[in-house]
């Protein structure tokens, strides 16, 4: 039943209930805080957008081994002449090396070969780091152990990096959107907490499905502006075309596919797009929601 309204459980449901509705806002940056840049309309690609990683390094050393990156004797992946790859956030937790993560995709956006959005898995990780107190589930609490056993100088530098990503990127000439949940035509380019918290949790209700997650809107299915957002966080079993968008989050830690859209510009044209995956190498972190048959090597 209901609780009467005016009653002080009333009250509390409506408290309650607003502080689902506000939980992205409170994660997110400090008020007053200014975000980073987020148009970088000027760099025109070409471009390689790699999908949620969740810590699973060797994946990414074998898809961007496969896009003809190549390592140098510092470890760190030197791109083909030109491109620049696009890490769309959640670099960490699940899998099971999110320092190696880590230290490969900050050397190669401090190097200027790589750009990188924030994800809701960064940003929890960024206010543990801080000294705030957040829930370490979803594969937080591995991540911190693995940080943990790393010099105070390392956590630090992780940090800062994590401080300085945007939440979305506007790129080549307007018409590519990067964003880790996605990001609706009139929140694209726009340093403001909405675009911000859309572009880091989705279009969430509040509300959490039976598994836990949180419920969130299917904003692609509304989409219609020009520029083509190429997004994660919500992991499918195959890359999600719709309406000028395209998920790519295809579950690698969950046992799945780590997957990289390559964005080669054509002058006066439509751009080249073209779709390139790797195996996980095994479940990392199992998830009812998630089901993969490893046994004869299908995505279900």
């Amino acid at each position: 039943m209901a609780p009467a309204r005016g009653s002080p459980d009333a009250a509390r449901v409506v408290r309650t209930r607003e502080r689902c509705r506000a939980a992205p806002y409170a994660g997110g940056p400090a008020i007053g805080t200014s975000l980073p840049p987020v148009d970088l309309r000027r760099l025109a690609g070409p471009f390689d957008l790699i999908g949620d990683v969740h810590g699973c390094h060797q994946e990414v050393l074998d898809l961007l081994g496969g896009l003809d990156y190549r390592l140098n004797p510092d470890g760190q992946l030197l791109p083909p002449p030109g491109r620049t790859a696009v890490f769309l956030g959640d670099l960490t937790d699940r899998g099971p090396d999110a320092v190696g993560v880590l230290r490969l995709v900050m050397g190669m956006v401090e190097a200027g070969r790589a750009l990188c959005v924030l994800g809701n898995h960064d940003e929890k990780l960024r206010r543990r780091l801080e000294g705030r107190r957040v829930s370490t589930d979803n594969g937080l609490g591995e991540t911190l152990e693995q940080l943990w056993a790393e010099p105070g100088a390392f956590r630090r530098r992780v940090r800062l990096f994590l401080d300085a990503r945007p939440a979305h990127l506007l790129l080549a000439g307007g018409r590519l959107v990067a964003a880790h949940a996605g990001l609706r035509a009139d929140l694209q380019g726009r340093r403001t907490r909405e675009a911000w918290a859309f572009a880091v949790y989705g279009d969430t209700t509040g509300e959490r499905d039976e598994f836990g997650h949180p419920v969130r809107r299917d904003w692609a299915a509304a989409y219609g502006g020009a520029a083509l957002v190429v997004y994660g966080h919500t992991p499918v079993h195959r890359a999600r075309w719709m309406n000028n968008t395209v998920n790519i989050d295809t579950g690698c830690a969950f046992g799945g596919a780590l997957t990289a859209l390559r964005y080669d510009p054509h002058e006066g044209g439509e751009p080249e797009l073209s779709l390139r995956s790797v195996r996980a190498h095994r479940v990392y972190w199992p998830s009812p929601s998630f089901a993969v048959d490893l046994a004869d090597g299908e995505q279900l």
